[in-house]
C-alpha cells in the first residue's frame, strides 16, 4: 500500500489516544482527515479545534461523499463492535480497511524506526525517546500513546524519515512493525483475555525482539529472557545508570555506556521504573548517533505525560498526583515513587480498576498493591471493550485488601469522599474514565484546602 496515493483518511474511533496521534499525523501530512466516535472527550476537542471533522452517531449518511474507494484509507480500533454500521458499510464498499497497528506498521517501514516495546514503561519510554531525537534536530515523528506535557500532544515533531512508536502488545499489534533500532522495558503478564497463559505473551515478545537481527541495537532490561543490550541500574550492564542521589525533586545519575561515562545527568520524573524509562531512552539515543549533550540537555527538560505521575497540585500542604496505572506492577510503581518522594505522608489512592478480564487475572495482586497505601477509595470496574463477568466486582477486588481504611464509592459520591479524608497527599489511579474526573477533583480540592 502506497500511502502517497491516499487523499483521505477516515477513522473509526478516532477519539483514543493512539488513534488520535495518528489523525494529528495525517493531517500534518496534508491528507483530508474525518472520523468517528462514540462520545466526546478532551482529544476529540482538541482534534476537532485543529481542522478535523469528527461526529459521534454511527450513521453512514455522514460519511463526506468525496471520501471513495479509490482515494480513501479507513483506519479502525479494536474496540469497535462488529456490528458497527459504518465499519461495514467500508468493508461492503470495499474500501482499503487497515487497523492502526497495521497502518504504523507501513509508516515504519519507509522510515528509521525506534520502536519501544514492554507491558509498562512504554509511553514514557517513547516520549522521552521523542524529546531526546525532537530537541536534537533529528527529522522525527513520534506517536505517543499520551499526552506529553512539553509538546501538549500526543504527536511529537513532524518529520518524515524517523518515527519513533510504541509497540503494543495488545493483540499482537507490535508484530507488524519494522523496528532499526528498539527496546523491551517489561515482560509482566498482562492482556490475558487475548494471549491465554504468560508463555504465550512471552514468546510474541521473543518473535518482537528477533525482528531487529543486530542485537546490538536492541537494548533490554536487565532480568529478561532476551538476547541483547542489558540497561539496569546500579548492577553491571552495557548501559549502567549509579550514583543515583535526589536533588531538588529531580533525579542526578550518572550512566556508564560500553564507550563513555556521563555524569551528573538530571531527569525529573520520580520512581525508579522511570529513571529506568530515561537510561533505555538513553542508551537508544546514543546508538543512533545522538549527542551526549543534547541527550543531557533533552533529560533535564523533559516534563512528563498527562496521567502519568502528573502533579495536579502541588503545595507544602497538599499534593495531588495523578497516575494512568492499571497493571500491579504499575500501581507498586507508583507507591515507590510517593514514599520516596512524601516519606511519612499519609497516602490516600482513589483507583478504578480496568477491564473485568484484567481484574480477575490480577485480583491478589491488585489487592496487595492497593493496600500498600495508608487509605483507599475504590471505584466500580470500568469495562472498556468488555461485558460484565459474573462474581467480578470491585467489591470482590476490596474483600480481598489487607487494608480495613478502604471504601467503595460511586462516582457522584468520589470529590466529598476525597475531601473527608484527612491524608495530604492524593492519588488518583486508573486507565478508564476517571481521568476525565481529574479537572473537577484538582477544582474541589482547590477550593477546600
Amino acid at each position: 500500500m502506497n500511502l502517497n496515493q491516499i487523499h483521505n483518511v477516515y477513522f473509526v474511533g478516532i477519539g483514543g489516544i493512539g488513534m488520535s496521534a495518528l489523525a494529528r499525523y495525517f493531517k500534518n501530512i496534508g491528507k483530508q482527515v474525518c472520523g468517528y466516535d462514540k462520545t466526546p472527550s478532551m482529544l476529540t476537542n482538541e482534534l476537532i479545534e485543529s481542522g478535523i471533522d469528527i461526529h459521534f452517531e454511527d450513521n453512514i449518511a455522514l460519511i463526506p461523499a468525496s471520501f471513495k474507494p479509490e482515494n480513501t484509507l479507513v483506519i479502525i480500533t479494536p474496540a469497535v463492535p462488529k456490528s458497527h454500521l459504518e465499519w461495514n458499510y467500508f468493508l461492503a464498499q470495499n474500501y482499503e480497511v487497515k487497523k492502526r497497528a497495521e497502518v504504523l506498521g507501513i509508516i515504519t517501514k519507509d522510515t528509521f524506526s525506534f520502536a519501544v516495546a514492554g507491558t509498562h514503561g512504554k509511553t514514557t519510554t517513547s516520549s522521552i525517546l521523542g524529546h531526546i531525537l525532537y530537541e536534537s534536530g533529528a527529522d522525527v515523528t513520534a506517536f505517543i500513546g499520551g499526552i506529553v506535557e512539553n509538546y501538549n500532544s500526543n504527536l511529537i515533531g513532524l518529520g518524515k524519515t524517523v518515527t519513533v512508536v510504541e509497540a503494543d502488545e495488545f493483540d499482537r499489534s507490535f508484530l507488524h512493525l519494522h523496528p532499526n533500532i528498539a527496546c523491551v522495558t517489561s515482560m509482566d503478564a498482562d492482556h490475558l483475555d487475548i494471549y491465554g497463559t504468560s508463555e504465550a505473551i512471552e514468546a510474541s515478545f521473543v518473535e518482537f525482539a528477533n525482528k531487529v537481527e543486530d542485537k546490538s541495537r536492541l537494548f533490554v532490561a536487565q532480568g529478561l529472557p532476551l538476547e541483547g543490550m542489558v540497561c539496569a541500574i546500579n548492577d553491571d550492564a552495557q548501559f549502567k545508570a549509579f550514583n543515583v542521589r535526589v536533588e531538588d525533586s529531580s533525579y542526578v545519575f550518572d550512566v556508564q555506556t560500553p564507550t563513555e561515562l556521563i555524569t551528573n545527568l538530571r531527569f525529573g520524573l520520580p520512581g525508579r521504573h522511570n529513571l529506568m524509562n530515561a537510561l533505555m531512552a538513553l542508551a537508544m539515543a546514543k546508538t543512533y548517533g545522538t549527542s551526549t549533550e543534547a541527550i543531557a540537555s533533552a533529560l533535564s527538560t523533559f516534563r512528563g505525560i498527562r496521567r502519568r505521575f502528573s502533579y495536579q497540585i502541588k503545595r507544602s500542604d497538599l499534593i495531588y498526583i495523578d497516575d494512568y496505572a492499571h497493571h500491579p506492577t504499575e500501581i507498586n510503581a507508583v507507591h515507590q515513587a510517593v514514599r520516596e518522594l512524601y516519606p511519612g505522608q499519609k497516602v490516600l489512592a482513589v483507583f478504578q480498576p480496568h477491564l473485568f478480564s484484567r481484574t480477575k487475572d490480577f485480583a491478589d495482586d491488585f489487592a496487595a498493591s492497593l493496600s500498600n497505601f495508608d487509605e483507599i477509595l475504590l471505584l466500580d470496574i470500568y469495562p472498556a471493550r468488555e461485558l460484565p463477568m459474573e462474581g467480578i466486582t470491585s467489591q470482590w477486588l476490596m474483600d480481598k485488601m489487607t487494608n480495613d481504611n478502604k471504601k467503595l464509592v460511586q462516582k457522584e459520591q468520589l470529590i466529598a469522599s476525597i475531601q473527608s479524608s484527612e491524608a495530604k497527599v492524593i492519588v488518583t489511579i486508573g486507565a478508564g474514565d476517571l481521568g476525565e474526573m481529574v479537572p473537577s477533583i484538582k477544582k474541589a480540592l482547590d477550593e477546600t484546602f
